[in-house]
């Protein structure tokens, strides 16, 4: 089985900066890409990032280009989200994803999940 465990949310003030983290383990990921959504409380989940695997090629939502950046440690199965100047909007749970192929945006196209790591920002 594979599991993914998110880390990193927490509060936050607008302007703010968070580092969140999702370590993969049970198997091999030299061939998954790998993903980050979030979902805002009464919202559907939505794509954040992607990252592929072998040569970090990168995707991102129009909402947070500039601002976040996702990266990955294969070396450790890690893959990371940095969030800077965060907004009020980001606040949301955002959810560590992971599929065997190129990265895409869709959250059908996903096999895998996190449990999820919240992520507050006040105004």
């Amino acid at each position: 089985q594979v599991q993914l465990v998110e880390s990193g949310g927490g509060l936050v003030q607008a302007g703010g900066s968070l580092r969140l983290s999702c370590a993969a383990s049970g198997r091999t990921f030299s061939s998954y890409a790998m993903g980050w959504f979030r979902q805002a409380p009464g919202k559907e989940r939505d794509f954040v990032a992607t990252i592929s695997w072998s040569v970090g090629t990168t995707y991102y939502a129009d909402s947070v280009k500039g601002r976040f950046t996702i990266s990955r440690d294969n070396a450790k199965n890690t893959v990371f989200l940095q969030m800077n100047s965060l907004k009020p909007e980001d606040t949301a749970v955002y959810y560590c994803a992971a599929r065997r192929g190129v990265p895409l945006s869709r959250e059908q196209a996903y096999d895998y999940w996190g449990q999820g790591t919240q992520v507050t920002v006040s105004s």
